[in-house]
Order: structure tokens, then sequence, then C-alpha cells
């Protein structure tokens, strides 16, 4: 293991077994403070940050999008705190903060017994919001990790998210595909983040007037299974973390396998992009996501790799502790290191 590698391992080892033990308010506070700082250095993420922001919110000016960045930066950091404390969260404080319109939408597609699948962005916390329907709802779920250097850290986001109640499958070619199939054919619940896909085999859509690739698993799932894909969007209100869980995304009855999953990715996407727009401050998305950003040099603004929980680069490729960008782009995946890191089923609907 690298010097690098065991630093990166070692600070969010500190921040699982330090943070939790704060007062939830001074770790509040030191979530904004180290958002703050990291805001002003201007760095890479930062800008890619306002550059994935100006697309949102076309008519805002450099002042609008730097107070939206630094609130992006709070939200952010606010995820990571929340996820450092969320293994000791009693199920009456993670119901007290977290409330979710449409879960009658899951309840009908998990009682019709051909399982459910939960695509959401990085929005707000999905973590919190998959410990939400693990203990609120009942309902245990499988998600998928991209494996990460070190692999100590791998090792600690896999343990974390099994703490919280989650089953968590290595992406690794077409075997967690398979998994997850068989998982939703026995009528269980599967949760990936899905907004982001670097692969060849990801699904061109129209995102916000441009092109962007997200990952082709969910609609394939769908297919497949015949379980019904639910779009999630979540967002912060003040203490709480509100989300939305849309109505099942209608599966086209003509066409070939790919034009069907053509169809159903853009109107997951076209759910995503209705939830970043209404709160853009909440999209934790620290990396490059529209085609022509992917063709620009090496060395621009956001490159692949976002910071850190301290401001620190997430380990190799990888984005910050939930929604890393799966790999081959066939499911999306749960990512350990940050929002918009290397894998993108995280749960909960992502979390």
């Amino acid at each position: 293991m690298t010097f690098r590698d065991k630093l990166t391992d070692g600070l969010y080892g500190a921040g699982w077994s330090g943070v939790r033990k704060l007062p939830e308010p001074v770790a509040e506070a030191l979530g904004r403070k180290i958002a703050d700082v990291v805001w002003k250095r201007r760095g890479k993420s930062v800008l890619r940050l306002e550059s994935n922001l100006a697309r949102v919110v076309p008519q805002a000016g450099p002042e609008r999008l730097r107070e939206l960045s630094r609130a992006g930066m709070r939200s952010y950091m606010r995820y990571w705190m929340e996820s450092f404390r969320l293994p000791a969260w009693t199920p009456e404080r993670i119901r007290e903060g977290v409330v979710i319109e449409g879960e009658h939408h899951l309840r009908e597609a998990l009682d019709a017994g051909r399982g459910a699948v939960v695509a959401l962005p990085h929005l707000a916390n999905w973590d919190l919001a998959g410990a939400w329907v693990t203990s609120c709802v009942g309902v245990p779920f499988t998600t998928v990790a991209e494996r990460l250097k070190p692999e100590t850290l791998y090792d600690r986001f896999v343990a974390y998210r099994e703490s919280l109640g989650m089953e968590v499958l290595p992406h690794s070619g077409g075997a967690a595909f398979g998994t997850l199939a068989r998982r939703l054919r026995a009528g269980g619940l599967v949760c990936l983040v899905a907004d982001r896909d670097l692969s060849s085999s990801g699904i061109e859509v129209d995102f916000f007037g441009a092109t962007a690739r997200m990952p082709a698993g969910p609609a394939l799932l769908a297919q497949q299974t015949g379980a019904r894909l639910l779009p999630v969007n979540l967002w912060y209100d003040g203490s709480v973390m509100r989300g939305v869980i849309h109505p099942p995304v209608e599966v086209p009855e003509t066409g070939t396998r790919r034009e069907k999953t053509a169809v159903v990715t853009q109107a997951t996407a076209d759910a995503f992009a209705a939830g970043i727009a209404a709160h853009p401050e909440d999209w934790h998305m620290l990396q490059r996501l529209w085609t022509d950003d992917l063709d620009a040099p090496e060395g621009a603004a956001g490159t692949t790799g976002t910071a850190g929980p301290a401001g620190t680069s997430g380990p190799a490729g990888t984005s910050g502790p939930a929604g890393t960008t799966g790999s081959a782009g066939t499911t999306g995946t749960t990512g350990p290191v940050g929002p918009g890191q290397a894998s993108e089923a995280s749960g909960v609907a992502g979390a």
C-alpha cells in the first residue's frame, strides 16, 4: 500500500471513528467549516461543480454560480458528516430526519412480487435514504460498489453499508448484473445511483439540453425481470432530508432491446433533471458528466476524481461516499467514496 493509500484510508477511518462521537451540532459546524475552506481554494472539483451547475441553471451569472457552488460544497460535506455518524443513528433518529413522498409506489411494486429497481442521482444523502428503507420501511435491498484502492477502504465502505442493512455486491463484469436480476425475480429491491456513466456501454440521453451518458443497468433490469423502475429524488430542507419516489417508468411494448433501454433511460434522466433543477445545491456532481466535457483536454477544470471528506482526493478514480461511477456502465453502483466517484449504485435509492 502506498503512502497516499494509507493516508486516504486513515482519513476515512478517522472520520468514522471520530466524527460519529461528536455532538451533532459540532459535527455540522465542522462540516460547514471544511466545506468553506475547500470552496475558497477554488480547486478543480469546485470549478467542475460550478461548470456542471452552469448547465443546470443557465441563467445564473458568476456570482450566483459561486453562491450555488458554496452551498453545494456545504451540502456535500453534510453528506459526509451524516454518513460518518449514520451507523450510530437509531431508527427513531432516521425517521425524524427523513420525509419521503410517494412511498406507496415502492410498497405497491414490492407487493406485486416482481421486485423494484430504485434509481437516483447524486442528490443529498442516498446512504441516509437507504437507512430509511431498511429501518423504517423494513425492506433490505441490494446494491453494487466499485472495487476501489486501497482495498482496505473498499472493505470499510462495504462494512459500513452492510451495517445499514444493505447487501453490497462488487462490480465485476456481468456477475453483479446476474445477481441483481435474481434478487428482483425473487421479489426483492435493488437500489442504484444512476446519473453518471463514463463507459462506452452507457446510454446517451438529453440532459439539460446536452448529451450525457447514463448506465443502462436500471432499464435493462426492468426489461429482463419485469421489476418496476422507480426514479427517486432527494434534497435537504433545513434539518430534514426530503425525497420523492416517482411513479414507475413504463417500458415500451415495442422496439428492440436497445431502443427500449434508450426510452426508459431517457425517462429516468428526465425525472432526475426535474429534481436537480429544483435543488441544484444538493447535486453532488463534482466530476465530468456531459460528453463534450469528457472530450476536453486532461487538466481542464474538473478532471475525474473528486475531493474526499477533508478536501483530499478520493481514492483512485472515485468520487466520494457513495456513488461512484459504474465501470462497464451496466448497472451503476453505489460508490464508496464520495458522491461522484467511481461507483454508481449506491443505494436507496442509491443510498
